[in-house]
């Protein structure tokens, strides 16, 4: 949700924005369906620029369900803390997992390779070629 207030002068970022941009606008016309979570409230509360905080929360407001923490995602979160992947980037996808969402978007290559090296039930991709691969 960052990428769009990101700075805009690399290309990859730019792009990676403008997807982001796009994937929220199939959101917001109903057409997707954009999952939110505590997990993801309380990460994004640790953005110390108020004003990106405010705008960013502007995004995600088009989310339309909520996704719930249980003990099973706990669990499933601290398999993929031992194999690497951070606290809050697991939580994001045991929770995806768990409630059977399509997709997880991160723009995170090392997150990107290091999911493709777990059995998943989610899909772990970065946005640009997800949007790109849903488009067709």
């Amino acid at each position: 949700m960052n990428r769009p207030f990101d700075d805009q002068s690399q290309d990859r970022v730019r792009v990676e924005a403008e997807a982001i941009l796009n994937i929220l606008e199939y959101c917001q016309n109903g057409d997707w369906m954009l999952a939110s979570s505590k997990v993801l409230d309380f990460e994004l509360a640790q953005c110390p620029d108020s004003v990106k905080l405010v705008r960013i929360r502007a995004l995600y407001a088009v989310a339309q369900s909520r996704l719930v923490t249980t003990e099973r995602v706990k669990a499933r979160s601290r398999e993929f803390q031992q194999q690497g992947i951070s606290f809050f980037d697991s939580l994001h996808i045991a929770l995806a997992e768990a409630h059977q969402q399509d997709v997880f978007l991160s723009t995170d290559d090392k997150l990107c390779r290091a999911a493709a090296a777990f059995r998943l039930k989610v899909r772990v991709a970065n946005p640009v070629i997800w949007f790109m691969e849903a488009l067709q």
